[in-house]
């Protein structure tokens, strides 16, 4: 841990500049769920942000919610989705690192965190956009965001799109979502301090068990004490832009080539929460994706490795397929399809790959990629063997996506290191309760501490599970979780 992370003792701090219930640390997604439910609950509440506005990571995302159980959005297109149904999911994508406790509160209370964002002035449009995409660019709301309706989870949930976009055109939900949280913030008041660092934690340790009672800022080049009667939420995300702590935590996630996120994802508030004791927990994972699609006619290719072998169903969701290619040995990575399901790529993709090889036939294509004699020949020749049949037996690719792949051929290099856009950010952090109180290693919760969104460890835990929405739905409803904690942990305190 950095020195420059140590926390000061309430002892030594000679002065206070500022005293509030509740400090909130970032103005994301997160940040601001949290200082509404705070002041909604009757806390005094300051905002603080690195920045110059509101928006972290959530503002350059598109803000797609992923909610389910029966929102009123899905009711609305006939839908029949279910808790379990969405608990199933989780579950099982997110594997053996899948919180039950998380998993279930968030589905039990994602029809009402839908209600709460339109209260707010989120909006959303009865409507649906069915195509297979990374993204609705239109204003249509539901869409498929994850693996649901792809081998394995399809035989172990009930699919249902979950999947909120923004009514709003383009990949414009981001901003949107941002302003709307923003404008909500400034209505109830909430003091607001923009370009204002978070340096440490301050720690009264007067008593047996320490409690975390403010923060040191910096802001206008000085150093200011900001005393929080009832604590420190921290919603600083994540630390895809650090790169010592991604080398320390997660370096695979440096296969890929683009981090996500904004500058402020450096990792300051786990390394704060770091400083006073706090476990962090899963930080080796990350999402990555492959965003291969659209267009979805590119779903009808094959991927191979560098034996020539397939490896992975293809209408799986671009993350899971992302995770899967940086776990392949090293060598080449292919895309290979048909010239015609081609069509399109170079205009409305975002994968950005090169062509590796073309061809007439596929002999023709195998003679130009780097890959053992013979290996795609046998590849292709048992794929379309089965495929002619609507099956995939090896791998289960949906009979939706299965055709005969035969020449004129053409092969996209998917390798990583090459040209292709591979995206990436952290899914670990702070080990929090339900209600966003952070803990300790022993399991105990650190008083006054609090975190949410990537700061903390909440319900999406692994890349090859991920699904595109769960990390702003997660962000807001995890910090309006800690928001409500942090409130109840004011009245705790007034009652003593």
């Amino acid at each position: 841990m950095a020195d420059k992370y140590k926390p000061m003792q309430a002892a030594d701090v000679a002065q206070w500049d500022a005293e509030v219930g509740v400090l909130v640390v970032g103005f994301g997604g997160a940040g601001a769920a949290a200082a509404i439910e705070a002041c909604d609950q009757g806390c005094s509440v300051m905002l603080v942000e690195a920045a110059s506005a509101a928006g972290g990571s959530t503002a350059l995302s598109s803000a797609e919610l992923y909610l389910g159980g029966g929102t009123r959005i899905q009711k609305a297109l006939g839908y029949n989705d279910t808790v379990d149904a969405m608990y199933d999911y989780l579950m099982a994508s997110n594997g053996p690192q899948a919180c039950p406790e998380k998993t279930r509160a968030y589905c039990e209370q994602s029809a009402d965190h839908f209600d709460w964002l339109e209260a707010q002035g989120v909006p959303f449009k009865e409507s649906e956009y069915p195509h297979r995409a990374m993204m609705a660019l239109t204003d249509d709301c539901l869409l498929y965001t994850g693996s649901e309706k792809a081998w394995p989870y399809v035989q172990l949930a009930a699919p249902a799109p979950r999947g909120h976009n923004l009514k709003v055109e383009g990949d414009n939900g981001g901003p949107l979502f941002m302003s709307v949280m923003e404008q909500a913030v400034r209505v109830r008041g909430i003091e607001v301090r923009f370009e204002a660092r978070v340096l440490r934690l301050i720690v009264d340790s007067s008593e047996d068990d320490p409690v975390i009672c403010g923060a040191v800022i910096r802001q206008d080049m000085r150093e200011q004490m900001i005393r929080a009667r009832q604590g420190v939420v921290l919603c600083c995300g994540g630390f895809v832009m650090n790169q010592a702590m991604l080398k320390q935590y997660a370096p695979e996630l440096m296969k890929a080539t683009v981090p996500i996120g904004n500058p402020n994802d450096n990792g300051a508030g786990i390394q704060m929460g770091l400083s006073v004791g706090a476990a962090v927990i899963n930080m080796h994972e990350g999402f990555v994706s492959l965003p291969y699609y659209p267009p979805a006619t590119l779903t009808y290719g094959i991927l191979v490795n560098a034996q020539g072998q397939r490896f992975i169903n293809e209408d799986a969701y671009h993350g899971r397929v992302g995770a899967a290619v940086l776990k392949q040995s090293g060598g080449p990575v292919y895309l290979v399809m048909r010239v015609e399901d081609y069509d399109g790529y170079e205009t409305q993709s975002y994968l950005d790959a090169p062509i590796a090889g073309t061809g007439e036939t596929l002999e023709e294509l195998a003679a130009e990629l780097d890959l053992p004699e013979g290996q795609l020949e046998r590849c292709l020749e048992t794929y379309n063997r089965f495929a002619s049949e609507g099956r995939d037996p090896l791998f289960h690719k949906s009979a939706d996506w299965l055709e005969p792949i035969v020449g004129p051929v053409v092969a996209i290099d998917c390798t990583p290191g090459r040209g292709a856009f591979f995206p990436y950010f952290t899914l670990g952090g702070l080990d929090t309760t339900v209600d966003g109180q952070v803990k300790n290693a022993a399991g105990t919760v650190i008083r006054g501490l609090f975190a949410a969104g990537r700061t903390a460890c909440g319900v999406p835990r692994r890349g090859d599970g991920y699904a595109s929405g769960t990390s702003v739905a997660d962000a807001s409803w995890s910090g309006r979780l800690a928001g409500r904690s942090v409130a109840v942990n004011e009245r705790r305190s007034s009652s003593e």
